[in-house]
């Protein structure tokens, strides 16, 4: 009983103080087994199985044919937090984790999250387009599940914005992060059309969702819209905490957050690239705490 309680406690506290990268891991794999139970149990009853099937496929999957997909628009969130197979769970739960943990130390916790969000849409919205201006998905109705998109916009996003940070392949060979991405991409690219059962628009989709969404010049940027987007949930929704930090402040103007912001990002970059000339314990006390402050942010 007490080892059942801690292992409770462990997860709970993973699932409080691990991050949005633990977070949507926990979501992933909290859809994946309720849609394992139903199965079990459509399989224990003896039930139809197509009724089940049909079923699961309306609520956790997205399907491009569009004249189906307005009846059922809820797919193109859902599909993306659903796996049906424990292998496809398992690769994209590992890719999530290494690529959303760097992501946070980057950035932080909301922009990850929208990040996923929007990236698996975007690849969720060129998979309908593909299939509806294409002749060779004329006819067909593919479902697509799983976060493949989601993690792709994630990864792109972290390579174009660190192109030159190097992670170990395999643990064993060094790589350039935009050499990888370069990799994923053209992979999927000179594999549009072919019938292998992997959603590669959706692929494509979030890598160029991923990619614009670190640009942070121009008159649209994804960073200020991310921002903007975060401050006006929080106006809707406002918490304690916030309401008191409003009444013993003023509210900050465009400006000076954009301002403040550009300078925790620009205090990130000294951070990291430090790290990448002398290494992580060449950090002082002070610049540690920040790192990790940064990446519990939420």
């Amino acid at each position: 009983m007490q080892s059942d309680q801690n292992l409770f406690e462990s997860l709970k506290n993973s699932y409080r103080y691990g991050g949005m990268t633990v977070r949507l891991i926990f979501i992933n794999v909290a859809i994946f087994l309720l849609i394992q139970i139903i199965e079990v149990f459509s399989r224990l009853m003896l039930t139809n199985d197509s009724l089940f099937s049909k079923l699961l496929s309306a609520v956790f999957t997205l399907t491009t044919k569009f004249s189906e997909f307005i009846w059922m628009p809820w797919g193109i969130v859902t599909s993306i937090f659903s796996h049906f197979s424990l292998w496809h769970l398992l690769l994209n739960m590992l890719f999530l984790y290494f690529s959303g943990k760097m992501f946070e130390q980057l950035f932080d916790s909301k922009r990850l999250w929208y990040t996923y969000l929007f990236g698996g849409i975007s690849g969720g919205v060129l998979e309908i387009i593909a299939h509806a201006i294409f002749p060779a998905f004329q006819g067909s109705n593919t479902v697509i599940v799983g976060a493949s998109g989601s993690v792709m916009a994630i990864f792109m996003g972290l390579a174009f914005y660190r192109p030159n940070l190097t992670v170990s392949l395999f643990g064993i060979f060094p790589i350039r992060l935009i050499f990888l991405a370069g990799f994923f991409l053209i992979s999927d690219l000179i594999s549009l059309g072919t019938n292998d059962g992997v959603a590669h628009f959706a692929h494509i989709g979030g890598a160029i969702f991923g990619a614009l969404s670190i640009r942070n010049t121009g008159r649209f940027s994804f960073q200020n819209w991310f921002e903007s987007l975060q401050r006006k949930i929080q106006t809707l929704f406002p918490n304690k905490k916030s309401t008191q930090t409003r009444s013993n402040s003023r509210i900050k103007t465009d400006e000076e957050y954009n301002m403040e912001a550009k300078n925790k990002q620009h205090k990130i970059d000294v951070i990291l690239d430090k790290i990448s000339k002398s290494g992580y314990e060449s950090l002082t006390r002070q610049e540690k705490d920040f790192l990790f402050n940064q990446s519990k942010n939420d």
